[in-house]
């Protein structure tokens, strides 16, 4: 540990609960619960993550000079008093238990109880919890609680490197607002306008996944995919678009969530599920495009940030790149609450220590597992392996000749994009090798698509209107027709993709990506996270080899060991 150093441990303890640390503003660790627990999209306190971004870090829980911590708002202190609650409810949201009678109350009435704004009673309820529960494992330090959509908000903009921005966060529901619009200047964050619970373009897609019979909170991308294959419903006669209505930078909803959940039953009892979808989906393009559009002409600063659940949403962003009004833009690479943890340590290192922008290289945070570990876990499956100088050689020679490449690398990435280090690699243009991704590993539906990581010299050949490099797959781009036909199995029905832009270095996976040029014509592959359907991303050597042994992936590399079944 650096001398006086100050070292922030920021922690989320609600859905997809995590850990992070930063040292001095930067950061050293950050991981989430369902990456160590291994139940995907934990809830609850996150012990796991904090005791691995401590051993990550290399420091240890006396070091910690400050906790942060986001959301203190009626619900959230609940389900803190009351543990049982969250574990019904992410039962029943995962569909890991059947109903009970009054199921559909009690979730309405958890998105009215969500809109109680936090007091001085829920906060010091919080904080008395927090306490005993960070007194456990060792950690006396300071708590600085941090609203939901600041965390959200910082998060964003303090990642970016903007010196000024326009920071919008859109999300479900959070310390009783579902948005918020922000200025960014001179290092600080100042709050111009809210966008109240009632009003949430968050909640509004949940509702839509849930009536799908989706997971809401987990298949919102979903529903996403499934609007790309209805007939377009003109946006006059679309029923949902008349549900919002922006004046300038406010937003308004026609419908509390209990009534707008009733009215949107009715609308989907007219039409097939994919036409609901598409005009669900356009609802946000539409008016998030107009609120983003009217945000930057009032505050008259053209680069914008953007973070909360609703920014995960590809084709919304893709349009905010595309309005003349949006000079540049940045979405952080962990947009829902699993990233609150990582903005609330900003914020309060903002707000306590005067730290300013956070330089963000990549999202490689997570543990890493040496050498030594990987070979003995190798030797404990019994497995036969070689070992190599340079494995991307034996990825790219694989992909080419159609093979599927588990590819697991370095540190893990945090949040939830598979960006190069735990990656299941194919064949960008064979439509066969998406098939059988989806069939064989994946097991997602047929219409979801996968995404291309695509080298940034390649780019521009690739994608329409390419600017910049997006190296964290948060919008979706338009393809060229050479784009159409070398990413073929990497791209939406529409002929838009979700790519992933690599630098054009020396890392491992840049190397890849040139020798697959070499091969194939293009220096791209289909890139989806390390996991089986159901699973939270690949963490260590051994969940590594168990996915290679309960799938139909033919290579497993685990930095330079190379299995072959």
């Amino acid at each position: 540990m650096l001398t006086n150093s100050k070292n922030i441990l920021g922690i989320w303890d609600g859905h997809d609960s995590g850990a992070v640390i930063l040292q001095d503003g930067n950061i050293l660790a950050a991981v989430n619960e369902e990456r160590l627990s291994r139940n995907k999209l934990e809830i609850g306190f996150p012990h796991l993550s904090i005791s691995s971004c401590l051993e990550t870090a290399g420091i240890s829980a006396q070091d910690i000079s400050l906790v942060a911590v986001s959301t203190t708002d009626f619900a959230k202190t609940l389900t803190r008093w009351f543990p049982s609650l969250r574990e019904e409810y992410y039962l029943l949201r995962r569909k890991k238990k059947q109903p009970g009678l009054f199921n559909r109350q009690k979730k309405l009435l958890k998105y009215e109880i969500t809109r109680i704004p936090a007091n001085f009673i829920t906060k010091s309820v919080s904080n008395s919890i927090l306490k005993k529960q960070l007194k456990k494992i060792g950690v006396n330090a300071q708590i600085k609680w941090i609203d939901h959509h600041k965390a959200h908000a910082a998060s964003a903009v303090m990642c970016s490197n903007f010196d000024s921005a326009t920071v919008i966060t859109i999300d479900g529901i959070g310390d009783a607002l579902s948005g918020s619009v922000n200025i960014w200047q001179n290092g600080k964050l100042n709050r111009i306008a809210s966008i109240s619970g009632k009003d949430s373009f968050g909640i509004f897609f949940e509702h839509v996944t849930n009536l799908l019979n989706m997971r809401e909170l987990e298949d919102e991308g979903k529903v996403m995919a499934l609007a790309n294959y209805a007939f377009p419903v003109p946006d006059d006669d679309n029923p949902l678009l008349k549900m919002f209505s922006i004046n300038g930078i406010s937003v308004k909803c026609a419908y509390g969530p209990a009534k707008l959940y009733r009215e949107l039953g009715k609308v989907l009892y007219r039409y097939p599920s994919e036409q609901f979808a598409q005009m669900a989906q356009r609802t946000l393009e539409v008016h998030i495009s107009e609120l983003v559009g009217n945000t930057v002409k009032y505050t008259n600063i053209p680069r914008v940030c953007l973070a909360g659940g609703v920014a995960s949403n590809v084709k919304v962003n893709m349009l905010i790149r595309e309005l003349p009004e949006v000079e540049d833009m940045f979405v952080f690479p962990h947009m829902g609450d699993g990233g609150l943890a990582l903005g609330a340590a900003l914020a309060a290192g903002n707000q306590m220590f005067d730290w300013g922008n956070c330089k963000v290289k990549n999202v490689f945070l997570g543990p890493r597992h040496s050498e030594s570990q990987i070979k003995t876990a190798l030797q404990n499956a019994k497995l036969t392996y070689t070992e190599t100088q340079t494995p991307w050689l034996n990825a790219a020679n694989a992909i080419a000749e159609g093979k599927t490449v588990l590819w697991y690398q370095g540190r893990m990435e945090y949040g939830p994009r598979a960006l190069g280090n735990r990656s299941i690699l194919a064949k960008p243009d064979d439509p066969t090798s998406r098939d059988r991704l989806n069939l064989q590993l994946k097991q997602r539906v047929w219409y979801q698509p996968f995404c291309p990581s695509i080298l940034e010299t390649d780019a521009p050949e690739l994608l329409q209107n390419y600017k910049k490099p997006n190296k964290f797959m948060t919008e979706a781009y338009r393809t060229t027709l050479k784009g159409r036909k070398f990413l073929a199995a990497a791209i939406n029905v529409d002929g838009s993709c979700r790519p992933q832009i690599v630098a054009d270095d020396e890392s491992k996976y840049a190397k890849l990506l040139r020798v697959i040029r070499e091969k194939i014509g293009v220096a791209a592959v289909l890139n989806t996270s390390l996991n089986i359907h159901g699973d939270a991303m690949v963490n260590t050597p051994e969940e590594a080899i168990d996915t290679l042994k309960r799938s139909g992936a033919e290579i497993l590399i685990l930095n330079n060991f190379i299995v072959e079944q």
